[in-house]
Order: C-alpha cells, then structure tokens, then sequence
C-alpha cells in the first residue's frame, strides 16, 4: 500500500484518530494537509511527522466549521492538487432524551455533520481532477444507540446517510466516498469530557471485556481502515460502504452497556 504522489487533507488531525491516521498515511508516502484546533497539538504531530522521515506536512490550525475555505485553499495552494479527504474533526456531548440541549444538539451537528458536508462540497471539485476519494470517520453509534450519548449517535446516524448519499451522488465524477465507522477507541476524548485519566482507563479496560477481541480499539486500528478504504488499490471497488471497526461488539453485545 502506497500514497507516493498523493495528497490527503485530513480535519481533526491534532489529536487521538485524526492524528495517528496522519502519521500513517505519511509514512505511507501521502503528502499530508493536517487541520485541527489546537494549534500546539497540531504542531507536535507535524514534528512527529517529520521527524520520522517522512514529507513534512501542512498544518493548518484553523476551525473546520468557521474556516472551511480557507482550510482547502491553503492545502491546494501549497500542494498543487487533492487525492484523499478524510474527514475526522467530531465532538461528542453525555445527554439523553432528557437532557439533550438544542444549543449543544446544533454544536454537535455543525461539527460533526455541517462540515463535512461543507469540506466535501469544497473539496469536489479537486478530487474530480485526480479522481480522488474521501473517506469519513463515524461511529457504530450511528446504526447503534447506547445510553447517555444521543446527540452524538443521532450526527453519526446522519453522517452514516451522507455518505452513503455522497457516493451516490459523486460517482458519475469518479469520487469514491466511504465511511470507518469505529466502537470505543483509546484517545484522550474521555479526558476531555471530565474523566480522570484512571478513570479513562479503568472504563477501556472493563468495556475491553464486552468486546469479542478482547479490548476496545486503538487507533492503529481506525487508520488501517482509514488507509485501506483511502488506497485506490485495495478499495478501487468500494463506495457507500460503512466499514465497522469494532472488534466485534456489534454483533449483538451492545444491549450489555
């Protein structure tokens, strides 16, 4: 599998699977476009990148939902051309029916829906020339609710359907448009949501158990689905597919959270 000669734009790359899927399309030969929010994390990981021999990168610390245009005209300025957009950048908010806030319902929305829909709208244009792809990166929460998150598992259901939509919608441009569609994965997201780092921890390792592997993911995992479904080679035939990356939970032990 190789990228030598491709560029891929990648948002939510500061950080858990935006950043590790940077680093491995790099050392696969892409030449990488990173975008996050924080501006410091997003400059360790294009140190990381260059560091480790390979191009070194574009960062470009900007917010996807305000910043869109830029984001892409800055990649196109710099590269000359687009083959892969891996949209990343999510948020996730504990509520219920009960709970749920319209405010922070349209927080999540705008993010983890609204700009992807804005980056491919951007992005079409480029990756028709290269007869390019994207591949978005969802949830089983999208086609699974679990308790305590229904805000974030209704934007996954939604972006589950843009996907499949854009695909579609993009063939007769040559666009393929793919979805990795991850369980519980080990980033630091719990610890922005308030947990303790041994609180983190305790919770992967005991939800470890519910999966058929025998551990939640890592992010190894979602950027060797990432890479997978991004490589005209080994995906040429693929498009409106929703790759789960679970270990095996969906398979029918989701009513045990």
């Amino acid at each position: 599998m190789s990228f030598e000669g491709k560029v891929v734009l990648i948002t939510g790359a500061s950080s858990g699977i935006g950043a590790d899927a940077a680093r491995h399309l790099a050392k696969l030969g892409a030449q990488v476009s990173i975008v996050g929010r924080n501006k410091e994390r997003l400059s360790q990981v294009a140190d990381e990148i260059e560091e480790s021999g390979a191009i070194a990168p574009l960062a470009i610390a900007e917010d996807v939902t305000k910043n869109a245009q830029q984001i892409v005209d800055e990649t196109i300025e710099h590269f000359g051309q687009l083959n892969v957009l891996v949209n990343i950048a999510g948020i996730a908010v504990m509520d219920d029916t009960y709970t749920l806030k319209t405010a922070e319902l349209n927080r999540i929305f705008d993010t983890n829906v609204t700009s992807v829909i804005t980056m491919t709208q951007l992005c079409v244009p480029h990756l028709e020339k290269t007869k390019g792809n994207i591949v978005n990166v969802s949830s089983i929460c999208g086609s699974k609710s679990i308790p305590n998150f229904t805000s974030f598992c209704m934007s996954k259901a939604a972006l589950d359907s843009f996907t499949k939509s854009a695909a579609l919608d993009l063939s007769s441009k040559g666009i393929r448009v793919n979805s990795v569609n991850p369980a519980m994965i080990r980033t630091s997201i719990l610890e922005t949501m308030d947990y303790t780092a041994e609180q983190a921890k305790h919770l992967y390792d005991e939800e470890g158990k519910r999966y058929l592997i025998g551990r939640v993911g890592e992010v190894a995992d979602t950027s060797a689905a990432i890479a997978f479904l991004a490589d005209d080679n080994t995906a040429s035939f693929l498009t409106g597919v929703l790759l789960p990356v679970d270990g095996g939970i969906s398979t029918g032990l989701l009513h045990k959270y």
